[in-house]
C-alpha cells in the first residue's frame, strides 16, 4: 500500500496525505514533494500535511517525514528505565520544501508516529498544527520472548517531543483547535 498521496491545490499549495507510516513512507513523501514542486513549476507556496486518522506505524518513517520539513535539531527521543531504551533522532540538513509554510492536520485518530511528526514540527515552529487533540499513544513496546514460543509485550520507554513533552496519554494539542464537523 502506497502510504502517501498528493495533489496540487489552487494557488500552488501542495497537499500531502499520509495514511500510515511504513518503512518506505519517507521515500514516497520525498518523491511526492518533488512531483508537487515540478507541477507548481518550482513555485510551491505552502504545504498541507494531512495526518488525520493516521494510526502511526514505523518510527523510522516518522523520523524521515519530520526530517523532510526540518533542516536541523532534535526530532524525537525516548526515555525509559534502562539506558539502552534511551535514544534520540536528529534532523539532517536540507528542508525538502525549501522553508515554505506548513500546516499539519490532526484529529483524535492521529496517533503514535503521527504525533511524533506533529510534535516535532510544532516544537521547532516549523508548522501550524490544526484540528483536534491527538490520541496520545507515545509508548515504546518491546516484545520479550518466553519459553515455549510465547512472548510478552512490555512498555519499555516513552516518546518525547524536542521540547520534552510526553506524548503518552496527552497527545499533541493543536495550535488552532477546530470543532468536529457535524453534517
Amino acid at each position: 500500500v502506497k502510504s502517501v498521496k498528493s495533489r496540487l491545490l489552487d494557488d500552488e499549495y501542495g497537499y500531502l496525505r499520509i495514511s500510515q507510516f511504513q518503512k518506505a513512507t519517507g521515500t514516497y513523501l520525498a518523491a511526492a514533494i518533488e512531483d508537487l514542486k515540478e507541477e507548481a513549476k518550482g513555485k510551491l507556496k505552502g504545504v498541507v500535511l494531512d495526518l488525520r486518522n493516521n494510526p502511526g506505524g514505523d518510527l523510522g518513517a516518522a523520523v524521515a517525514v519530520s526530517d523532510a520539513f526540518l533542516s536541523e535539531g532534535l526530532i524525537v527521543y525516548t526515555r525509559g528505565r534502562q539506558e539502552e531504551s534511551r535514544i534520540s533522532f536528529n534532523a539532517k540538513p536540507d528542508d525538502l520544501v525549501d522553508g515554505v509554510p506548513v500546516v499539519v492536520l490532526v484529529n483524535g485518530g492521529s496517533a503514535s508516529a503521527s504525533e511524533i511528526v506533529a510534535g516535532a514540527l510544532q516544537d521547532h515552529g516549523r508548522a501550524v498544527i490544526m484540528g483536534q487533540q491527538t490520541f496520545g499513544k507515545g509508548s515504546v513496546q518491546t516484545i520479550i520472548p518466553l519459553n515455549g514460543g510465547a512472548a510478552v509485550k512490555l512498555t519499555t520507554a516513552r516518546y518525547y517531543t524536542p521540547s520534552g513533552r510526553s506524548i503518552q496519554a496527552q497527545g499533541v494539542t493543536p495550535d488552532i483547535v477546530l470543532d468536529r464537523l457535524r453534517i
